[in-house]
């Protein structure tokens, strides 16, 4: 008797021992899968990143990525969905870096602090705007464009959102060139590109990816980029710079981030996880495939690129004196 009842104890004290184990097994980051937020409709760059980013992800992640799309107020209201939520690092923003980060704050308040309420996790790739005419259009370059534009009351411009890079990139090229352009925001860049393409504006601002396939067939035409150098997703594209408009942007920067006071080690896992994902060969042939730059950079790096980015986006809004009517 004295042995079964030696035995049972033993048993006992084993079990407890082996509890905090198991507890702390259960609660190493990740737990579930981890949403993706995009704030833009589906098609558009982001959500193309975002999912391609997804495909790879179970090769290096221990739970797969959701993508989520919630479009709306311009990336806002998506963007804010995941700074109101847990902050255990399963939701996560891609698409850190848009116009809504780091154009919108010059002009508005917004219902939280963009560099306060969010944590850089990861800088993915760069997307630049170029400008895109119909294949169809009575004018074929930028010379060509600018002397029709000048001939009319206005020339409209689809854009992705309101008040994002794109928007404030036409309106820069509208003061540069002297064309009166009127932007015509979306929920989205692949509703801005359909707008395009169906003869609603007389020209539009997407990114490469967006518009590859339309290049390709001939449809659009694209005929200047708004970077300080040349993209390679589309290097016979000169720069408005080059062309003699001094009209730069930092592009629409595409990375993620985690609500504040997500933990630390859930941050380095991710920012591990993500490095490895674009070091992925098949990865960066696939971000080719379809004109998106890989340009990885750490949370911290990602930071100082994303004041950067704001800075400049501030100096080009101070320049051309661009309001938001």
């Amino acid at each position: 008797m004295e042995k079964v009842k030696k035995m049972f104890w033993v048993s006992v004290l084993c079990s407890l021992l082996i509890i905090p184990t198991l507890a702390g097994a259960q609660d190493k980051f990740p737990t579930k899968p981890i949403e993706l937020v995009v704030p833009f409709a589906a098609g558009g760059s982001t959500d193309v990143l975002a999912r391609l980013v997804a495909k790879f992800a179970p090769k290096y992640f221990d739970k797969p990525l959701v993508v989520i799309n919630k479009p709306g107020g311009g990336g806002v209201t998506g963007t804010e969905g995941v700074v109101r939520s847990a902050a255990d690092g399963h939701t996560l923003y891609l698409g850190y870096g848009s116009g809504h980060d780091l154009v919108m704050p010059h002009f508005q308040k917004l219902p939280y602090k963009t560099f306060e309420d969010l944590v850089p996790v990861s800088l993915l790739s760069v997307h630049s705007v170029v400008m895109i005419i119909r294949g169809d259009a009575p004018y074929k370059t930028m010379k060509e464009m600018i002397e029709w534009g000048k001939k009319r009351e206005q020339v409209t411009a689809s854009v992705s959102t309101k008040a994002g890079s794109v928007d404030i990139t036409f309106q820069a090229v509208g003061k540069t060139t002297g064309m009166k352009v009127v932007t015509v925001p979306f929920r989205g860049g692949a509703e801005s590109v359909t707008a395009i393409v169906g003869g609603q504006t007389d020209c539009g601002g997407n990114h490469p990816s967006e518009v590859i396939s339309h290049i390709k067939a001939k449809r659009l035409i694209p005929i200047a980029v708004a970077l300080e150098q040349r993209d390679p997703a589309i290097l016979d594209v000169p720069t408005f710079k080059e062309l003699g408009y001094n009209v730069v942007t930092a592009g629409s920067v595409k990375g993620v981030a985690a609500p504040k006071a997500t933990p630390l080690d859930a941050i380095r896992y991710l920012a591990e996880r993500f490095k490895k994902v674009c070091e992925d060969p098949e990865f960066i042939q696939a971000m080719k495939d379809i004109g998106q730059p890989v340009m990885y950079k750490g949370p911290s790096d990602f930071g100082k690129y994303l004041q950067e980015g704001y800075d400049q986006y501030g100096k080009l809004i101070k320049e051309f004196n661009i309001k938001l009517e």
